[in-house]
Order: structure tokens, then C-alpha cells, then sequence
């Protein structure tokens, strides 16, 4: 077990009708005027966004609005978001909604206090070092945005999709109602799922050798939220299905699964190569949701490189599908490991999620678009459990059409 960091400092409000709470949990937190952040879209149609208001007011909280949020939030919000909480004097900044709200919520919360543009966060050139309390009501397990140390924006200008990373803005309080998911559409409930199993898998194939703790943790996981998509899938409404998504869409991306997995200390596990694969197609064709291109960019970076490490994929085979222990020799090995990505995947589909780039509108013409701006994110080598050259980009890309 390598050495390790880790922080959790949010508070998990969960359970039935606890979206009424909010007013009396954030007003805890000393918070008097609030940005509440938004989409616009199911938030306003089931009521919540009003429940929420009602809260806030019955608490004595004062709040101005900020709504227009889109999947893969963009860039030109959160400045609109920085200059609003700037002129309003907010003291937190609520997210209603799923990661992507949150997402753009902390990116207005630690840009609020800098005097340069919010973007030098995701250039590389500065680190997050003052934010704003921020605090979520959660209504699409997915992102786990929740209680991360991540956030992304896309930047629609120069069609790039870039994440930074810091403790000061994971959040300070989730309200997480499993009853607020039952009307979520199947195709986004898939995706929520693709992209939890994807938060865990990028860790779990990391350098690091085994650590047992932490291996159990992320297989045993992934084997609940398999399930518990299989039964949603059926009854959408069965709560106890629901709540087992969403608290392991927080445990997926809180780190608690990469513990002692990290390279280097008090960095966050694994070399996160499939969710940069996935970026570049999503900063380039917005209307692709994340955990859809996850679908079919996880099984296809896994085609591709477990031949650096099979037994690390053994190991998951075992853990997440009760695959037997093989002989390792190369056949068997091949016959196990392909046997692992096949099921997975078909998982995946099972689900509603595409197989293929194809299924997704994509075209191979599209590749050297993502090539260029994945090369401006990640240099000419990125990656861990095997480092990608563009090379090795590329043929992942081809081998997903």
C-alpha cells in the first residue's frame, strides 16, 4: 500500500424528503446570501427548485439565481456566474442538480475570489487556494461531484475540456435524496452508472500492486451498483436500488477507492486515461453525454492495454464478475481477460448505452480533431497503468468505430 491522503470534510444528508432540509443545513453553515446554481430543466419541472427556494426562505437565507447550466458546463457561465457572485456578495455558492451544476458551481466558487480569469485554473496556470463554501443537492448520481476534489469545464472556444483539482473546493454539504432520482430517464440513469463503474475503474488500474482494502472496496462497489442498475432498469422506483446508485456515485469519486493506490503521494490514483479519451470527444460534440462516451471508450482503452498488466485485470475479473482463477499462461489469460471487457461492456449496452463512436454520430474523420486538442491537454505521453503515446490514441479511437 502506497503512502496516501485522504480528506472527506463533507456532510451527507441522506435520506427521503431531505431536499426540505437544505434551508436549515446550509444557514448551519453560516451561509446568509447564496448563489443557487442550475440547469433549468427537470429541476424546475418535478418542483424541487421550489422546495429548495422554500427551504432557503423559511431558514431566513437570502439567495439570487443563476440557471442555464448545460451538460459539460461551459466556460462563459462560470465568468457569468463569477461576476454575479461578485456583485451580490454571496458567502456559498448551492448547486441543484447534477454534476454538472456542481461542477460549474465550484468553478464560480474558487473563481470568485481570484482577480485573474477562472480559465488559468484549467490551463495549468494557477492552483486553487481560496474558495467559497459550496453545497449540492444532488438529483443524478453520475459525476460524483459531490464530495470530489475534481472539477471540469468545457471551453467552447478552443474546444477543450479540461479538469483541476484541489481540496478547498470539495463540497461542504450534499443533500442526497434517492427518492429525487426515480423519474430520471433510463438512458441518463445508464450513464450515471457507466460513468460511477469508469470513476473506479480508472483508479483500480493503476501501477500501484495489490492493496486488498482498497481492491475490495472499489470490486465489491461496482458489484452493487451493477445490480442495483439491473433492478432499476426494472422497477425504476425501487428506492433502496436508487439510494445504492447514488451513494456509490460518491464513494466512486471521493478517492476513497484509490487509497494506497496513487504513484505519488497525496495525488489522486490511476492515470485516468479513458476519462481524457473521452474528454476530447465530448469538448468537441457537447451533445454527447460523458458516461455515453465512457461506455465505449473504457472497454476499448482496456482492448488495448492489458497486456501491460494482465494480472491486474485478472484481478478485477475475479473480484467484480467471479471469474475463476486461470493457469496464467497466455491463452488462458486471453481467454479470461477478453472474456472480462466483453461482459463489461455488454453491461454497458444492456443498459442503452452506445457500443460504438458510431452509435454516437461519430465518424473516423473525427479523430484528428480529438488528437490535437488531447495533445494540447495531456502532452505526446499521458497515462499509467501503460502510457499513451498519440499513437496509441489514435488505434484507441479507430478500434471503437
Amino acid at each position: 500500500m502506497n503512502d496516501f491522503v485522504f480528506q472527506s470534510p463533507t456532510r451527507f444528508v441522506f435520506g427521503r424528503g431531505y431536499a426540505d432540509r437544505v434551508g436549515t443545513e446550509v444557514a448551519a453553515l453560516g451561509a446568509r446570501r447564496i448563489l443557487l446554481v442550475y440547469g433549468g430543466g427537470s429541476v424546475v419541472r418535478t418542483g424541487l427548485l421550489d422546495r429548495v427556494k422554500g427551504s432557503l426562505g423559511a431558514a431566513g437565507a437570502a439567495y439570487v439565481e443563476l440557471a442555464g447550466v448545460r451538460p459539460n458546463p461551459e466556460l462563459e457561465l462560470v465568468r457569468h456566474g463569477i461576476e454575479l457572485a461578485r456583485d451580490e456578495r454571496v458567502d456559498l455558492v448551492l448547486a441543484v442538480g447534477g454534476g454538472s451544476a456542481i461542477d460549474c458551481s465550484k468553478a464560480i466558487a474558487f473563481g470568485t475570489p481570484y482577480q485573474g480569469d477562472v480559465w488559468d485554473f484549467f490551463s495549468g496556470k494557477a492552483r486553487v487556494s481560496e474558495c467559497l463554501p459550496v453545497a449540492c443537492v444532488l438529483t443524478i448520481p453520475a459525476a460524483g461531484s459531490e464530495a470530489s476534489a475534481s472539477c471540469v469545464i468545457s471551453n467552447d472556444a478552443l474546444h477543450l475540456k479540461s479538469g483541476t483539482s484541489g481540496d478547498a473546493f470539495r463540497p461542504r454539504l450534499a443533500v442526497m435524496d434517492p427518492e429525487l432520482t426515480f423519474t430520471l430517464p433510463p438512458y441518463q440513469t445508464a450513464a450515471g452508472v457507466t460513468d460511477i463503474v469508469c470513476h473506479i475503474c480508472e483508479r483500480f488500474f493503476s501501477s500501484a500492486g495489490p492493496v486488498p482494502v482498497t481492491d475490495n472496496i472499489a470490486c465489491g462497489i461496482i458489484r452493487a451498483v451493477m445490480d442495483a442498475a439491473t433492478t432499476v432498469a426494472q422497477r425504476p422506483d425501487d428506492y433502496d436500488a436508487r439510494a445504492t446508485i447514488m451513494w456509490a456515485g460518491t464513494l466512486a469519486h471521493n478517492d476513497l477507492c484509490g487509497c494506497g493506490r496513487s504513484s505519488v503521494p497525496e495525488s489522486r490514483a490511476g492515470g485516468w486515461e479513458s476519462h481524457s479519451l473521452e474528454h476530447e470527444i465530448s469538448a468537441h460534440h457537447p451533445e454527447v453525454t460523458h458516461g455515453a462516451g465512457l461506455a465505449v471508450i473504457l472497454p476499448a482503452w482496456m482492448r488495448h492495454v492489458w497486456h501491460a498488466n494482465p494480472t491486474r485485470f485478472l484481478a478485477f475479473a475475479q473480484g467484480v464478475l467471479d471469474v475463476e482463477p486461470v493457469d496464467e499462461t497466455d491463452e488462458a489469460t486471453e481467454d479470461a481477460v477478453t472474456y472480462t471487457i466483453d461482459e463489461l461492456q455488454r453491461f454497458f449496452v444492456g443498459l442503452g448505452m452506445p457500443q460504438t463512436l458510431t452509435d454516437l454520430g461519430r465518424t473516423p474523420s473525427d479523430v484528428d480533431a480529438w488528437l490535437e486538442t488531447l495533445r494540447l491537454n495531456k502532452g505526446e505521453r499521458f497515462g499509467e497503468f501503460m502510457p499513451l503515446t498519440m499513437d496509441d490514441a489514435r488505434a484507441i479511437y479507430r478500434s471503437a468505430f
